[in-house]
């Protein structure tokens, strides 16, 4: 069993825009060479230049081919090892000219709400100009009489995009190009973020004017269950990260926000944690003794649950007492009157709380009944 103390890790990694960017410029400084290097200095979207080993490349006077393999640094998500690949074509007497494509293993974008256009690849805003400026950097020569045409592809992106919420969003087909600084921090899970923001948006094209926000996979087919006249695209699951799901819902003027969880994690929330990963809070135990009191619950119990170490506790030792909907209720009541004190007035927010099991408990709203 691992420590608490152990350490978090401290390798930064990089973005896959920042990969596709690296291979991209190393296949057109082939064309420029005529030998594509087997390392690449390439700029980063926050203008820091680094070093990146290329792999396969090949070129002959028209077209080039470099890879280079993702690494995520002690952040790894399902990318982490992808081969970004990026072959580039010249284009005869088009002077200057720019193509952007994308290949197997990456996705389409099939529905709007992403900033992307539909039926384009979903390489984002951030990493396209990365590539199209490093490409242009490397191929000045080239271009001044010549285009170039890029087309970045991934060859186990089809598999990778399995564990990523991009079908959700309607990008289909593979992983997306993402990236804001091009470096991945440890723990920052950025991509997730990412993909967490963009749910949000697309959940407000589908005129529902509703997201339903949970914790993961079991608290989300709970929520499914509950509310199933919604579109599939109005579920999102936000994992640690409610502040930016709910920003977002503010910014794009959703009027309605469900949250669907079990205890841990609505206790956290009721506390006024926004990011509730494991590692930057600590369930606010004697909370959690505060709302058993408030049910009945007897003092010696109150007195257990605020030193326990978990929530899980707290709705045992309310279940054994017969006041586990009770409880359930006003943990729930605690979570709109917590969020719609930070966002008041912007939304209607409704609270489901699940078991275990994924089963209902108990609901709140901040539209009375």
């Amino acid at each position: 069993m691992m420590e608490k103390t152990v350490k978090r890790g401290i390798r930064t990694g990089f973005t896959t825009g920042a990969c596709a960017a690296a291979a991209a410029r190393a296949a057109v400084e082939g064309l420029v060479r005529g030998e594509v290097p087997a390392q690449m200095e390439s700029l980063l979207p926050n203008g820091q230049r680094v070093r990146f080993d290329v792999h396969d490349g090949r070129c002959d006077a028209t077209q080039a081919h470099a890879m280079v393999v993702k690494f995520a640094g002690d952040d790894p998500d399902c990318t982490d090892g992808a081969h970004l690949t990026a072959d580039v074509l010249r284009l005869p007497g088009a002077a200057g000219r720019f193509v952007l494509q994308g290949g197997p293993g990456v996705g389409t974008v099939t529905l709007p709400g992403l900033g992307l256009d539909v039926g384009g690849p979903a390489i984002n805003p951030v990493p396209r100009r990365n590539i199209e400026d490093n490409v242009r950097e490397a191929g000045a020569a080239l271009l001044a009489h010549d285009g170039l045409a890029v087309t970045i592809s991934v060859p186990q992106g089809v598999e990778m995009a399995r564990k990523t919420l991009n079908a959700r969003l309607g990008i289909l087909g593979g992983i997306s190009i993402l990236g804001t600084t091009g470096i991945v921090k440890p723990y920052s899970t950025a991509a997730y973020r990412a993909s967490v923001v963009q749910g949000v948006e697309v959940a407000a094209t589908t005129g529902a004017g509703t997201v339903v926000l949970t914790t993961g996979g079991r608290t989300e087919k709970f929520a499914f269950a509950e509310l199933p006249g919604l579109p599939e695209a109005c579920f999102v699951q936000m994992g640690d990260f409610l502040r930016y799901a709910l920003d977002t819902a503010v910014a794009v003027g959703l009027q309605r926000v469900v949250i669907g969880g079990m205890v841990g994690k609505l206790t956290k929330i009721a506390q006024g944690e926004t990011i509730t990963h494991a590692n930057r809070a600590e369930v606010d135990t004697a909370l959690l003794a505060e709302i058993a009191a408030g049910v009945g619950a007897p003092a010696e119990e109150c007195a257990a649950i605020a030193a326990a170490e978990t929530a899980r506790f707290a709705a045992e030792r309310m279940q054994a007492l017969g006041l586990l909907e009770t409880f359930h209720a006003a943990l729930a009541r605690k979570v709109v009157q917590t969020v719609t004190a930070r966002y008041p007035g912007r939304f209607r927010l409704d609270v489901l709380v699940c078991d275990f099991d994924g089963k209902k408990i108990a609901e709140a709203s901040s539209h009375a009944e």
